[in-house]
């Protein structure tokens, strides 16, 4: 194996991935990824494009929903081409920087969707617990600084534990058994101390994966407080129905991984399901969104049918 060493750092040429390697079915998993992909792909496309013409949608809410696509694509297309670049090449091979560039963008966009279902949360909190101060308190330029902040914070916060990635030294194995670079497998391998990345990546799990469900289920309890003071059920149910969207994709991203945890499944168990864990979310988004605001559903029918409006009057002379 060909290693280029800096003093005494030794950084391997290429890692091999192989997660998913003998897995039953191989095929068959891999015709799922690239049909999750398109659709997911296809589908937050969709949701930006509606998003950002439309100016009803121009709203706290949608801007929140408009971040959580742009993840999401994002995400996707960090991780589900170089999965189907081992199937299609048969190739494990992945080289050092493509290695460390595949980690810092997948974990980028994990901890923007993370963080965005987190002012989500919040967006529903604000808007059933205090309706008559909502739009005081949350408007679009609050949002667009938040979600500036959020960006700029996370994508600092990843670029900084990947480049705490480049001082550890990986001369006994370069074998990650994983699905992608991920930064809690590679933190197995070195050879020299790794415990301000140890500590690093605690902080980072700790604020972007432990802490978000944790302020989703305090918002939840405000928000059930709040509904108990609503006299009547018609009007509860009409409060909740604002969540039930939230609450699906929430469901979506963090149940999985909390099923791992709790299961403590075999490694190819844990792996195929770890990656159905991050490529799953990204698709089901767009479908739970469209299919429960009604808003969106009425533009997309308004769409269709100015689309097939000429095509029937062509078709009628």
């Amino acid at each position: 194996m060909s290693l280029s060493q800096n003093i005494s750092i030794v950084h391997p040429e290429y890692f091999f991935i192989t997660g998913l390697t003998g897995i039953p079915y191989t095929t068959y998993y891999y015709i799922f990824l690239f049909i999750i992909y398109f659709i997911t792909v296809i589908g937050n496309s969709i949701v930006l494009l509606i998003i950002a013409l439309d100016r009803s949608l121009h709203s706290p809410m949608y801007i929140g929903v408009f971040n959580l696509a742009l993840a999401d694509i994002g995400e996707t297309n960090a991780l589900i081409p170089s999965m189907m670049k081992i199937f299609l090449f048969d190739s494990q091979y992945i080289s050092y920087n493509a290695c460390l560039a595949n980690m810092f963008f997948v974990n980028v966009f994990i901890t923007v969707e993370t963080s965005t279902l987190v002012v989500l949360s919040f967006d529903r909190f604000i808007a059933i617990c205090f309706p008559l101060r909502y739009h005081a308190i949350v408007n679009n330029k609050l949002m667009s600084v938040v979600f500036s902040v959020i960006w700029t914070f996370n994508t600092c916060m990843v670029t900084l534990s990947t480049y705490l990635m480049t001082r550890l030294s990986f001369c006994t194995s370069n074998v990650i058994d994983s699905w992608y670079c991920d930064y809690g497998a590679l933190l197995n391998l070195p050879c020299n101390d790794n415990s301000i990345n140890t500590l690093f990546a605690i902080l980072i799990e700790a604020l972007f994966i432990v802490a978000p469900p944790l302020i989703i289920v305090l918002t939840y309890v405000g928000i059930f407080l709040a509904l108990c003071k609503i006299t009547t059920w018609e009007g509860r149910l009409k409060a909740l129905k604002t969540c039930v969207s939230h609450l699906l994709v929430v469901g979506s991203f963090f149940l999985p991984i909390i099923c791992i945890l709790i299961a403590s499944p075999t490694t190819n168990a844990r792996n195929i399901i770890g990656s159905l864990s991050l490529a799953l979310p990204p698709m089901l988004n767009p479908i739970i969104y469209v299919l429960n605001t009604a808003k969106i559903k009425d533009l997309i029918r308004k769409m269709l049918n100015n689309r097939s409006a000429p095509i029937r009057g062509n078709v009628s002379k």
